[in-house]
């Protein structure tokens, strides 16, 4: 951790003019995804990543301004200057990387298959062979699904995963992909008993990707490198194990 601690530092005094210069517009996702990000009776957005924004940003002596956008068109938005970072659970995939760049990961999480108590499945292609499965657009669970699951299982597209938990609990599908911490509130809930996870998904890193980071436009290194300092400085003071204490049971910040 003394390593992480140094390198934090350095880019943190490379980076203070960048930083203390301009507001950098945060995007998030402006649909609910609880307990990462949605907002609360009054409209304020509150949730893990939304903890953990606040602490980067800090940490990283930047101005931060939270910037609520349509998923499907968040990065579009960073292409054309409309946001400056992303911060909405998105994995690092290869495909992305060839369009933007990611800060380093700052959490990493399973994918898993949940479904109806009552029907035999499990998170393979035979196991959902006949099976109606819902899956958020624009997504790497859509294009997991799409490339192991499309043909012998019904796939089901929704806007949001809140969309998708519905119809689940409806009993309109039989089973969603998605993150195994996104899932925990739905299953804890009363809607959530129909339910159960069903297991993780074979990996494909290549599509699931190798982690959550923040996406910054390509050559923007000076934002970059004040993000990565920022996580740095969360988990090397603690701040980071703090605010996940408050959402979940374990560590979800991988390897």
């Amino acid at each position: 951790m003394k390593k992480l601690a140094l390198l934090a530092t350095t880019a943190l005094i490379a980076t203070a003019a960048m930083a203390q210069a301009d507001q950098v517009r945060i995007g998030i996702a402006a649909e609910p995804y609880p307990p990462f990000a949605s907002p609360d009776a009054a409209g304020n957005w509150v949730g893990w990543e939304i903890e953990i924004i606040d602490a980067v940003c800090t940490a990283a002596e930047l101005d931060c301004v939270l910037t609520p956008t349509a998923w499907d068109g968040i990065i579009p938005a960073l292409l054309s200057n409309r946001i400056d970072a992303i911060m909405a659970s998105m994995s690092i995939t290869a495909d992305r990387l060839e369009t933007i760049d990611f800060s380093d990961p700052y959490y990493n999480t399973p994918t898993v298959i949940v479904g109806q108590r009552d029907m035999e499945m499990d998170a393979t292609p035979e196991g959902l062979a006949g099976k109606v499965l819902g899956v958020q657009v624009s997504t790497i669970h859509q294009t997991y699904a799409q490339t192991y699951f499309e043909g012998a299982t019904e796939l089901r597209p929704y806007q949001t995963q809140d969309e998708a938990n519905q119809d689940l609990a409806a009993g309109r599908i039989d089973a969603t992909q998605a993150d195994s911490l996104a899932m925990d509130d739905f299953l804890a809930s009363d809607a959530g008993a129909c339910c159960e996870v069903k297991g993780a998904v074979e990996m494909d890193e290549a599509i699931l990707g190798s982690g959550v980071g923040a996406g910054l436009r390509k050559g923007d290194d000076a934002l970059r490198e004040a993000i990565n300092a920022g996580i740095a400085a969360i988990l090397e003071d603690g701040t980071y194990d703090e605010i996940t204490a408050r959402y979940f049971a374990t560590s979800i910040y991988g390897n």
